[in-house]
């Protein structure tokens, strides 16, 4: 019975947080999301990454523990001096079914990060939602060995149902450079009930890697989930991560980009220090040819972004810290 009674708990408890998310993303003009943590753990840190999964096996290791401690708090704090709700993201983004096989591991593992960062959450003091970060199966940049669509909703219903089981608040897909994958990708995480986020590869010219446009992306997606048959839920909102802010001005100012529903649906982005494009990332031979914007440029380039778009959700990625998050804070708390 109590056994039952707890069970019951914790699943309101979930409801609660899910729901809560939907009107945090809805209600909030400025939302704040993470900054770096794999760039900045390999840098600041000299952790080494596990060769199949990434970061997700640094929970069970004491200075990895340590290090993702320092990094989410950093961020935490920032969020609360600008009283901004935060969101943050599990470093998971390798650790679907294939891989994880590979590295031995199974969901306890998927649970153990899940649990980690709700500790961090608890102690908190903010409005903060745990996320589980899920990625494409193949090239994030390029797109090889994306997925079909059918095989897309197989392959990650898996590590969706792990996250599902381990008590998330939301999934969140980053950076899918294909429709077809973020397709499939979009029906395994709403087949688990839980409130997710589709985040695209997206270029200049305004299409994801496989040249789908975002608009043509959003309203094939939010379609699969507009039958008169369908019980799933669409995505809470659509964004874009790895990526300078003022490739994601130009992408949305093309007029393929120039609707309502991008307007409504494309709600964040996790940004680049560095303008370059993917190709050219690619072939910097150094760190000092990434051209990487200072933290002041970067926050004006975040906040410019509002004046073509009703993005929302602001958060970091490659090339960013606490000094990138604190100026993108002030700015857009101003």
């Amino acid at each position: 019975m109590d056994f039952n009674i707890n069970s019951r708990l914790r699943r309101d408890l979930q409801q609660s947080y899910q729901q809560d998310f939907q009107r945090c993303i809805r209600e909030n003009p400025a939302v704040l999301m993470e900054g770096a943590l794999g760039e900045r753990l390999k840098n600041e840190y000299h952790i080494k990454f596990d060769e199949h999964i990434a970061m997700a096996r640094l929970v069970r290791q004491l200075n990895g523990q340590q290090a993702l401690y320092h990094l989410w708090n950093e961020y935490i704090s920032i969020a609360r001096r600008f009283r901004l709700p935060f969101l943050a993201t599990t470093p998971t983004r390798r650790a679907n079914r294939e891989r994880m096989a590979l590295a031995g591991c199974g969901t306890s593992l998927i649970l153990e990060n899940v649990q980690f960062l709700r500790s961090i959450q608890k102690n908190s003091g903010i409005e903060m939602y745990v996320g589980g970060l899920m990625g494409c199966k193949g090239d994030a940049y390029t797109g090889e060995g994306a997925l079909s669509e059918a095989d897309s909703a197989v392959f990650h219903k898996w590590q969706a149902d792990a996250f599902r089981d381990a008590g998330a608040d939301f999934l969140y897909a980053g950076i899918m450079p294909t429709l077809p994958e973020a397709a499939g990708m979009a029906t395994a995480m709403a087949q688990t009930g839980l409130p997710y986020i589709i985040s695209f590869t997206i270029q200049r010219d305004g299409r994801l890697i496989d040249g789908t446009s975002i608009h043509d992306a959003i309203s094939y997606i939010d379609t699969i989930f507009c039958t008169n048959t369908a019980i799933l839920k669409k995505p809470v909102c659509y964004m874009t991560n790895c990526v300078h802010p003022s490739i994601v001005y130009e992408a949305l100012s093309q007029p393929w980009n120039q609707t309502t529903t991008v307007r409504e649906r494309f709600l964040g982005i996790q940004a680049n220090t560095s303008a370059l494009s993917y190709s050219e990332l690619d072939h910097a031979a150094e760190l000092t040819d990434l051209k990487y914007s200072p933290p002041e440029q970067f926050a004006k380039e975040m906040v410019k972004l509002r004046q073509i778009s009703n993005i929302r959700i602001f958060g970091g990625c490659c090339g960013t810290d606490s000094r990138y998050m604190e100026c993108s804070a002030e700015k857009l708390t101003l």
